[in-house]
């Protein structure tokens, strides 16, 4: 069988649109496609890579769980998926945690347990959701309908009701939406999809407070930021202030398919034996991978080096523009990096992305006007260098066509 990009066509779903190049092989912050050209990952598969490409740390856990236990449903439960709760436990506000198989799915269990809560301790009037404009909180219905981007919303029929969207950094914005029927507040604590938008810690003090005073639950969809993106352990622990619940994907499994639910003892009450479930939430090999990503993220040499890294890159990034002019800001945290693009180039971001591929370099876009840098945690500092040159080389591309 030949498989290229002409096979996609012919037997996938048309709801992705990817690159010529067909990745085959990774190892570390390098990967190489069919034809064996090589490429330095700054995507690192959207912020979820965030030990690279087959890390030995995780290939030893999975190989290793994959010769004892591969799949029990939830009618049991499974040491790997305890030992991982129990870190995440210890290591974070969390007293419960539930599992899941990706973001979407973490975010689903997030919302239904708040409404749950809302209806069971004060009754069906305090139902509604507000989260923020140019937020992303999944794809299934309930999600894309929080997330503030109608563009993704729009179209499938009559959308989840009692949804309200406030503008990210206004408190006033919120403070006009909000009551004593609001039942949850879900917000990015650093919005990424939206195009890498940095909070004010005024403002994520402000929307505690808010919730506080009207008996709301704060969410913080910490799907792309956690597991030591933001060079903290999760984006919650750098900004003073602390949610009732937390979800997290991504990274937590540095790239096998986990997605967990984090939240306190009193809330999960609420989901009670069957009120919510999933075939593979807690998969042992799942939660295997997971604790292995976790241990090794865990710790103050990684975290520390995230800083390390994110100095790196947006000097570097600073530097391509002190030549080329092309970025009206570069913001971000950690090591999720945005470069907005100046009026001269807006909506072009993905023109930029292909050139980057040209030149052996794998990026993102947050949005039509915005490049996305999310490599790897421990990307090699050589490669972070090799990386930004080759970047340098595409910039250069587009400027002087």
């Amino acid at each position: 069988m030949t498989v290229n990009r002409a096979l996609f066509d012919s037997v996938m779903v048309p709801n992705y649109s990817p690159s010529q190049v067909i990745p085959v092989k990774g190892s570390g912050s390098r990967v190489w496609d069919q034809n064996d050209k090589e490429y330095i990952d700054f995507a690192g598969g959207i912020a979820v890579n965030c030990l690279g490409h087959c890390h030995p740390n995780l290939v030893a856990a999975l190989k290793e769980q994959g010769e004892k236990l591969w799949h029990l449903s939830n009618v049991m439960t499974n040491e790997p998926a305890l030992r991982l709760a129990e870190k995440l436990v210890n290591a974070t506000f969390a007293e419960k945690v539930y599992f899941a198989n990706s973001g979407a799915e973490a975010n689903e269990a997030a919302l239904k347990l708040a409404r749950r809560w809302a209806l069971e301790t004060h009754g069906e009037q305090k139902s509604q959701i507000i989260a923020f404009n140019k937020g992303f909180h999944g794809r299934t219905f309930f999600t894309v309908t929080v997330g503030g981007q109608a563009a993704y919303s729009d179209g499938f029929g009559p959308k989840p009701g009692d949804i309200d969207h406030a503008e990210y950094n206004d408190l006033a914005s919120l403070e006009a939406l909000i009551s004593d029927n609001t039942c949850a507040v879900m917000l990015e604590p650093l919005q990424g999809e939206g195009g890498i938008i940095s909070p004010t810690k005024e403002f994520m003090q402000g929307v505690r407070d808010l919730c506080d005073k009207h008996n709301a639950l704060m969410i913080f969809d910490e799907v792309q930021t956690g597991v030591g993106r933001t060079g903290e352990l999760y984006a919650y622990m750098g900004l003073g202030v602390t949610p009732d619940i937390l979800t997290t994907a991504k990274a937590l499994g540095g790239g096998f398919p986990i997605g967990a639910m984090l939240t306190t003892t009193e809330l999960a009450a609420h989901l009670k034996i069957g009120t919510h479930g999933s075939t593979y939430g807690g998969n042992p090999l799942a939660c295997a991978v997971g604790e292995a990503a976790f241990d090794t993220v865990n710790t103050p040499e990684v975290l520390t080096g995230v800083k390390q890294r994110e100095t790196i890159i947006k000097d570097g990034l600073k530097a391509i523009n002190a030549k080329y002019n092309v970025f009206a800001d570069i913001r971000g945290q950690g090591l999720l990096v945005g470069a907005e693009l100046t009026e001269s180039y807006q909506g072009r971001a993905k023109d930029f992305l292909n050139a980057a591929i040209e030149q052996g370099l794998m990026i993102l876009v947050a949005g039509a006007s915005v490049i996305r840098f999310t490599p790897s945690l421990v990307i090699p500092l050589d490669d972070i260098e090799q990386g930004l040159a080759r970047f340098e080389s595409a910039v250069a591309a587009i400027v002087n066509a």
